[in-house]
């Protein structure tokens, strides 16, 4: 009845399932690398003397455990 390829049926119906996933895909990985760039800043700044305050190393700390596991969670159970 259908005139629609079958893998193109397929590919349309996970695509409604799961809308915009290569774009919270691509922002997972960016907000990812941006975490941990901030945390090798935040640390090569301890490491030459400079004083920071803990709650902002335990938020960046966070936001790279946070990113890495939504991209991790985010991807495809097949």
């Amino acid at each position: 009845m259908s005139k629609i390829d079958p893998k193109l049926k397929k590919k349309l119906l996970k695509e409604s399932q799961s809308p915009f996933k290569g774009l919270r895909r691509i922002l997972w990985i960016a907000f990812s690398g941006s975490a941990f760039l901030g945390l090798v800043i935040m640390l090569s700044k301890i490491g030459g003397g400079s004083e920071l305050q803990q709650n902002s190393l335990l938020i960046q700390v966070g936001a790279c455990l946070l990113f890495p596991t939504l991209l991790f969670l985010d991807s495809d159970k097949d």
